[in-house]
């Protein structure tokens, strides 16, 4: 049965009673829904026996200022609709559950923090596919699974007690809020007793995904050679065989912790850091004495070993690619887009937090060093990796993901390497768009909702 987008009227109780819901009689004879009878109403977790009543000349849903109050619905919005004739229910949604780190109630205009604007432009992506959203943190989870106190868009952001959605998307940025036991057991209670779908359900780890991924021979010639870090064995053996290697913090992001060792004349050896005003160089004898000065750190956070590549440049800039893939109407992986991020003028690594700069592929080829007949062809190789990647996640991880980051870059022979795949793409508020415009990313994921929830 297809779905369709209605305005939602919410009636006071002299109008109309808590268990009616009011229907344009031309949806009514098309979808042959019975009049007058006791049928089920369904909105995520919500269930509700209700009357359909039919009116003529009319295109949209009426319900009760009670039952709004049940779903959690403001005046004026847009739901989808479909009738299941075989279980006599009306299902309204679909409902979306968006889990974040935090919010701030004491500021109404930013609720959210440097997320507030992407929130709103979710808000708006909904209500144009009749999608209805709602944001709550790790702290709003109760004993109850059913419903959620969580912050809604109307007039203005307020907070309503909502049903269990259809579609959860995980936007926590911390692992800790991530794998509390309240959150986990709301995941594993909401999926069994409602078959709620939850999607990005987790943090990503680098000697996770390049150890699943090296399992998949059709991914192998993206993936640089790369363990979990062992020690001074690892070190010695991958240095033996690489001149440059990096070591990359498992759970870091930001390109935070980030150590390169590259050799220098006569056997020394050095490293450069990642800081906030630039890198931080140091040189050392041998690698025993290199690995001794790291020891401390290496003891308190796991590491991935990782071998280094000869990126093109920019202006001796080193340069890299941020993939931004998502699960589009069809559920089937989408390369939403593509950026280069140039590195700083004193940083290795190319992230915006340390300096980097963003373009456009085509820009950052045509001025990198790469040899002009290459140029090109690394859009669309760019693509292609892009999507096999993904792929190759969903095949080998097992965990639901609707979007990922994939941090690629390219050699001076054109070749395609794998540097990271982020589950978490950041969506603070540093992208400048027009009032009311809605970007491809933001759509996606609505549309990725109403296929989850059959909508």
């Amino acid at each position: 049965m297809p779905s369709k987008k209605l305005k939602i009227q919410i009636m006071s109780p002299n109008l109309l009673e808590s268990d009616y819901v009011v229907l344009g009689d031309q949806l009514i004879k098309q979808w042959r829904i019975p009049v007058h009878h006791r049928m089920q109403l369904v909105f995520g977790s919500l269930r509700q026996t209700v009357r359909v009543v039919p009116l003529s000349k009319f295109d949209g849903i009426r319900i009760s200022q009670q039952l709004a109050a049940q779903m959690g619905v403001q005046p004026r919005a847009s739901l989808r609709l479909t009738y299941r004739p075989h279980s006599t229910t009306l299902q309204f949604g679909p409902l979306l559950g968006v889990l974040i780190s935090k919010d701030y109630p004491d500021s109404p205009e930013r609720p959210f923090g440097p997320i507030t604007m992407f929130c709103k432009e979710l808000v708006n992506a909904c209500q144009l596919q009749g999608v209805y959203v709602y944001f709550f943190t790790t702290d709003q989870i109760g004993a109850n699974s059913s419903s959620v106190s969580a912050w809604v868009y109307g007039d203005g952001w307020k907070k309503s007690q909502v049903p269990a959605a259809d579609v959860f998307y995980n936007r926590l940025t911390s692992r800790k809020l991530e794998n509390k036991p309240s959150v986990q057991h709301f995941l594993k209670e909401v999926k069994s007793r409602y078959g709620s779908h939850f999607f990005n359900e987790k943090f990503l780890d680098k000697t996770e995904v390049f150890d699943a991924l090296s399992r998949d021979p059709s991914i192998s010639k993206y993936l640089p050679e790369s363990y979990a870090f062992q020690g001074l064995q690892t070190l010695k053996a991958m240095c033996a065989k690489h001149p440059v290697v990096f070591l990359k913090p498992i759970k870091g992001s930001l390109g935070k912790g980030i150590i390169r060792v590259s050799r220098l004349e006569g056997g020394a050896f050095q490293t450069q850091t990642a800081q906030v005003g630039g890198t931080r160089r140091q040189a050392y004898p041998s690698l025993a004495k290199l690995y001794t000065s790291l020891s401390g750190k290496m003891k308190a956070t796991r590491y991935q070993i990782q071998q280094g590549l000869s990126l093109i440049e920019a202006d001796r800039r080193p340069i890299d690619f941020r993939a931004l893939v998502q699960k589009n109407l069809s559920g089937n992986w989408n390369v939403t887009s593509i950026v280069a991020r140039t590195a700083g003028g004193h940083h290795f690594v190319s992230n915006l937090a340390r300096g980097g700069s963003l373009s456009t592929v085509k820009e950052a080829v045509l001025k990198s060093s790469l040899p002009p007949n290459l140029k090109g062809k690394i859009p669309l190789k760019l693509r292609k990796a892009a999507l096999y990647i993904a792929d190759a996640v969903d095949h080998q991880i097992p965990a639901h993901f609707g979007e990922l980051g994939i941090d690629l870059a390219v050699d001076n022979t054109g070749h395609i390497w794998l540097l990271e795949v982020n589950s978490k793409p950041s969506k603070n508020d540093n992208t400048p768009i027009g009032v009311g415009k809605i970007r491809p990313s933001v759509k996606q994921v609505v549309e990725y909702t109403r296929y989850l929830s059959g909508f």
